[in-house]
């Protein structure tokens, strides 16, 4: 996203840009000679129009496709974070009462987890010190059978997955969104309501349905936006997951 700037911020500058481009090509029309627009020239613009439409629609193609990516990774990997937190209790559980106070820490951990990726759109990187902490006591713990010995190296093993899928979620915490592309997106469009505006009738109506246009395209590009930031906002991914796995630790 441009700067530090909200959705709705974005979405608001695009709406002007481009109901502000369609008055002027209003305007344009009343000031510019007649010879400027004869049948040849509208067909002209037409044909340039039409181009620079396709284009257009091929970007925000690939802007929704990459929006739209980035948020089902990550739902799928807190998904995955959520049931790699329940394995991890159980197997803890089965190894007996000398993991009971691992299984509270993790609890613990994973509560702060959930306020500091919700609180941070995903990032800054949650805090690793409960991970490395809940890790060492793990490695501590002195099995007393084989059977005690393959849980705690399938509870390590789980444990780094968990710590995989977080820094994952950190890495992948920035926007997905190339800034060029959505300020050229914005532009092409914007020429587009140009013509528009160019060739309108100057009455109520015209205004009207160039306005309903330009805020239908301006929703579109907000949702985009949306699900760049899939921690925040409207469109966010919920954390019922991860506040159904937090109810079942520790039991």
């Amino acid at each position: 996203m441009l700067g530090n700037m909200s959705s709705i911020q974005v979405s608001i500058i695009i709406f002007v840009c481009i109901f502000g481009s369609a008055l002027l090509g209003m305007w344009l029309s009343g000031v510019l000679p007649e010879n400027h627009l004869n049948a040849n020239t509208k067909d002209l613009v037409k044909l340039g129009v039409g181009l620079v439409g396709t284009m257009a629609a091929m970007l925000l193609g690939l802007l929704v496709a990459s929006a739209k990516g980035s948020y089902d990774t990550r739902r799928a990997e807190l998904t995955q974070l959520s049931a790699n937190v329940v394995l991890l209790d159980r197997a803890l559980a089965h190894y007996g009462p000398e993991a009971g106070e691992i299984r509270q820490m993790l609890k613990i951990t994973t509560a702060r987890m959930i306020d500091q990726i919700w609180s941070t759109n995903g990032g800054p990187l949650p805090s690793q010190a409960g991970g490395e902490v809940l890790f060492d006591r793990l490695q501590q713990l002195v099995p007393k059978s084989e059977e005690q010995r393959s849980i705690q190296a399938q509870a390590e093993s789980i444990m780094m997955n968990t710590a995989q899928t977080r820094w994952l979620l950190f890495a992948q915490s920035g926007s997905a969104i190339s800034t060029p592309f959505l300020v050229v997106v914005v532009f092409w469009l914007s020429m587009l309501f140009v013509s528009f505006g160019l060739f309108a009738p100057r009455n109520a109506t015209a205004i009207a349905t160039l306005l309903i246009a330009a805020i239908s395209v301006a929703g579109a590009l907000f949702l985009i936006l949306e699900l760049d930031h899939p921690f925040v906002g409207l469109i966010q991914i919920a954390d019922t997951p991860l506040r159904n796995a937090l109810l079942v630790l520790g039991n």
